[in-house]
């Protein structure tokens, strides 16, 4: 079906989001005198503070920080603007030059104010305690805590300017053209999007899962050389920054960022990975289920019989995704509301729209965007779950002001991944024969292992190709498929055969471009909700103040402070194992 049909067939046509509470519109005059205005104000910044920093007051701290905060601020609503224009439209250049100028001069700027953190990360720890403990910064106290554990890899200051000149042409670049490349590339005789292959997995036809798995390895191949090269580079460019930085692993930039102790990730990663048996497990039953000898790769999300499979319109989304939302929160259901209400989501297939779905936050006095690519079958209702609940987050942190409602990866996921279970809940409540209510926990647990099983295999591929990448220099797409191969064959153990067209599909998945190591965040969230809903059918009311206090927090404290009044102890293996007992019971309830 043409992507113009699907999309009047499923009311998603005028699902267009409004950027005009960015700008009114790519030529808007107010684009040129932020820029202008970020321009001026780091340079300014510099001129004022430069050197400074050592003798600083309190209370002229509190006003620097704040400035910084306002140029930050300043740029992410133009970056948010440029990103969201470009994003539904990346054949069009004038749009592609936008977003490329914001980040150019993002990257300007940056180099003018970086003094502000070398001098603060080069004060004694007894300098950066008096100031801490002074009330008048008591507002940024934690920004100025997290921002002092990169003291051990700051450079010096021309070369901290160097690398922010020389970003434009670093990471953000790349992961565009690897965009533009899949925003291009058209899968099979039919030239059909990502998109609308990748939801050929999932039919109840082995035949056309077949042919959507050899149609998306055929469009893979037909780039691998440059995504290869993709690939590598970055992986370059991480080897290079970290050791540059001195950091201990290729891991460990992330794990700063996530504010987690690196004993806590591998807590997390072995207890995950210790009990691939699960999947094996599902696996074997879901093939005597489905009567086949073997289950091949694109076999894994066949659906199960009795499930249903026809299409939900956007209207029906919609209601079912509020009450759901509201039968737990109606305070939560109030503010998804506002997305569909305002114009803040973009759902209908596109040609030259980025595949996938994201929630983009803004800055605190503008809301978040939603994009969803919606096809209307059971998972996508999911999706829209899933990124309204990161919506939801991102609009209550926005109290706790620009930096500080910059919520830590692993709890970024907090949200969305509980949204996603209480959609689930609905979903299973309207069912009443056994067997559809079977088929419905089959996928949810299909969902999880993806979350759960699958990001933590991706974290093992990721290690295999930074690790080799250092040691063995410039991989092949040969070896880059065998690290991806043994990653996933390790989770599947003998349930799942992995074909040879499988092996490049890691050349597809962004991640682990624009952001090496945040995938282990999936698996960390679907496990701290998992323990949370516990609680939260144990405590039910109370735990709904609670929770929402978690999301209004933000990023205003770490996630072990964040997370001590639910009474979690996150280096303890215990605690994962919580999660992953409630993954078995399911499996076993089968």
């Amino acid at each position: 079906m043409e992507s113009s049909t699907l999309n009047k067939n499923l009311q998603t046509t005028d699902i267009i989001w409004n950027l005009q509470d960015l700008y009114q519109s790519p030529n808007d005059p107010q684009i040129e005198t932020d820029l202008n205005w970020c321009s001026g104000e780091a340079i300014a910044l510099r001129e004022e503070w430069s050197g400074k920093i050592a003798t600083i007051s309190p209370a002229d701290l509190a006003l620097l920080v704040a400035r910084l905060e306002a140029l930050d601020c300043r740029f992410t609503k133009l970056g948010t603007y440029s990103f969201l224009n470009f994003t539904t439209q990346m054949d069009n250049s004038t749009a592609g030059a936008l977003d490329q100028r914001v980040h150019e001069q993002y990257s300007r700027s940056s180099a003018e104010i970086v003094f502000f953190e070398l001098e603060w990360t080069h004060l004694s720890s007894k300098r950066i305690d008096q100031l801490l403990t002074a009330p008048e910064i008591a507002f940024y106290r934690h920004y100025l805590e997290a921002l002092n554990k990169n003291r051990p890899h700051m450079l010096s200051e021309k070369e901290e300017q160097l690398l922010q000149e020389k970003e434009i042409t670093g990471r953000s670049s790349w992961t565009t053209l690897f965009e533009k490349v899949f925003a291009h590339l058209k899968f099979g005789e039919t030239r059909r999007s990502e998109e609308e292959v990748l939801t050929e997995l999932y039919s109840e036809h082995r035949e056309t899962r077949m042919h959507a798995a050899l149609e998306m390895t055929e469009g893979l191949q037909s780039q691998l050389h440059i995504l290869t090269h993709i690939f590598n580079t970055l992986a370059a460019e991480k080897m290079v920054t970290d050791r540059i930085r001195r950091y201990d692993g290729w891991l460990s930039s992330m794990n700063i960022a996530n504010e987690l102790e690196e004993s806590t990730v591998d807590a997390l990663v072995d207890a995950v990975t210790n009990r691939y048996d699960i999947v094996e497990k599902y696996y074997n039953i879901k093939r005597e289920i489905l009567g086949l000898e073997e289950l091949y790769d694109y076999d894994r999300y066949a659906p199960l019989p009795h499930l249903p499979t026809g299409t939900t319109s956007w209207q029906e989304c919609k209601e079912i995704v509020l009450s759901s939302f509201a039968e737990f929160s109606p305070k939560m259901a109030e503010i998804a509301g506002e997305f569909f209400a305002k114009g803040w989501i973009h759902a209908p297939i596109q040609d030259t729209k980025r595949g996938g779905a994201f929630a983009h936050p803004c800055v605190p006095e503008v809301h978040p965007y939603v994009l969803v690519n919606y096809t209307g079958n059971i998972r996508d209702i999911s999706t829209v779950a899933h990124e309204l609940g990161h919506g939801v987050h991102q609009v209550l942190a926005a109290g706790q002001g620009h930096f500080n409602s910059d919520t830590p990866l692993p709890l970024a996921e907090t949200a969305s991944v509980f949204a996603e279970l209480l959609v689930f809940k609905a979903q299973l409540k309207l069912l009443s024969s056994p067997e559809e209510k079977k088929a419905l926990i089959c996928q949810k647990l299909e969902s999880i292992f993806a979350t759960v099983f699958r990001q933590t295999a991706m974290n093992r591929f990721e290690d295999s190709m930074h690790r080799g990448r250092r040691e063995k220099g410039e991989l092949s797409d040969e070896e880059l498929s065998q690290f991806w191969i043994d990653s996933q064959q390790a989770m599947f153990g003998d349930s799942v055969q992995l074909t040879s067209n499988y092996r490049i599909w890691w050349s597809y998945i962004p991640h682990f471009l624009a952001t090496p190591g945040y995938v282990y965040s999936y698996a960390f969230g679907e496990l701290l909700v998992l323990a949370l809903y516990g609680i939260y059918q144990t405590e039910g009311e109370a735990f709904v103040a609670k929770y929402l206090e978690l999301l209004s927090a933000g990023g205003s404290s770490s996630p072990y402070d964040l997370l001590k009044p639910f009474g979690f102890d996150l280096n303890d293996p215990a605690f994962w194992q919580k999660g992953l007992g409630v993954i078995e019971e399911m499996v076993e309830s089968l």
